[in-house]
């Protein structure tokens, strides 16, 4: 007689990291179509005779309405950014969210398929850090050029800062792919769920 499988337990979350990627998939679409916007009043390559994001993908219906989205959507973002590394800091979660030298020896040594899922998790999740604090860095010296020059300074001139400030957006949607792809690899579709609900 076979003995009843035992119910996979779900994955859980703490209410901190539900909010966090909660908040962070709302506020990066906001940044994502607003910015769109105000790539059309002038797009990075080829001035105003540039590639035209259709309307359908844009948030704010002209220059200035998708600045305004935009810098909301960013402040919320940036919040939401400085409140989970807090969280992660006094719950000590940094412990296992970043890549550390057993995640590099695991891709090294180990056949564990799993383990290198983890390691690899943790590699994407780290990096992503730099590419966010850029894409704050340069937002900050396009939306106040005249209190933050030095910001412009560092990357030669207002063009370069635009160039870099839009190339960290295809970053961040490869971020997002494959940090979704990982989770999915790593406990499937409920693990993702448990993320958001």
């Amino acid at each position: 007689m076979n003995s009843p499988a035992k119910p996979q337990k779900l994955p859980t979350q703490a209410i901190g990291a539900k909010i966090f990627h909660s908040v962070n998939i709302i506020s990066l679409f906001l940044m994502l179509t607003s910015g769109l916007q105000i790539y059309n009043a002038n797009p990075v390559f080829g001035g105003r005779a540039g590639l035209q994001i259709p309307p359908i993908f844009t948030l704010g219906a002209w220059l200035a309405g998708g600045r305004h989205w935009h810098f909301a959507a960013m402040w919320i973002f940036s919040l939401n950014l400085l409140w989970y590394g807090i969280y992660i800091l006094i719950t000590r979660r940094w412990r296992h969210r970043f890549v550390g030298n057993n995640d590099i020896k695991a891709l090294q040594k180990t056949q564990n398929p799993q383990r290198l899922t983890y390691a690899w998790h943790r590699i994407v999740y780290t990096s992503i850090i730099p590419i966010l604090l850029l894409a704050i860095l340069t937002g900050i010296g396009m939306y106040k050029p005249a209190q933050f020059p030095w910001i412009v300074d560092i990357f030669g001139d207002w063009q370069a800062l635009r160039i870099v400030h839009f190339a960290s957006v295809p970053l961040v949607i490869i971020f997002v792919i494959i940090h979704w792809r990982l989770g999915q690899k790593a406990g499937g579709d409920k693990l993702i769920e448990s993320m958001f609900w």
